[in-house]
């Protein structure tokens, strides 16, 4: 039990420490990613309003099982798709917790690469 709030513990320090720098607003808001076992999550958010602009994940764009360094990219281009379609080019990454390497990196990579810059 002591060993698992410590566990959760260390993973809120580290995801602030990135946090504390990193903060969106209408003009660059946040691209913030979650990643589970099975899934990939990514979202636009706005800090000043509190608000999230569109999100993506691979749940939807993928199906069933989404946690592959593939599906990640095709998450990065559809998140890139629906910021350009709402006009947002350049935002803010949030890697939160997690390295930037394997499906982090490679929905980084697929968003930059479908035009956003960062």
């Amino acid at each position: 039990m002591r060993r698992e709030r410590l566990i959760r513990e260390r993973r809120e320090r580290r995801a602030l420490r990135v946090r504390k720098r990193v903060r969106g607003d209408a003009e660059r808001p946040r691209l913030s990613v979650f990643r589970s076992h099975r899934h990939i999550y990514a979202q636009l958010i706005d800090d000043g309003v509190g608000k999230t602009i569109c999100a993506s994940s691979s749940r939807v764009v993928c199906g069933e099982y989404g946690g592959t360094v593939e599906h990640a990219g095709k998450v990065g281009t559809d998140l890139a798709e629906k910021a350009k379609a709402l006009s947002i080019t350049k935002v803010r990454f949030d890697r939160g917790r997690y390295r930037f390497h394997g499906r982090v990196k490679a929905l980084a990579e697929a968003a930059r690469k479908s035009g956003l810059e960062f």
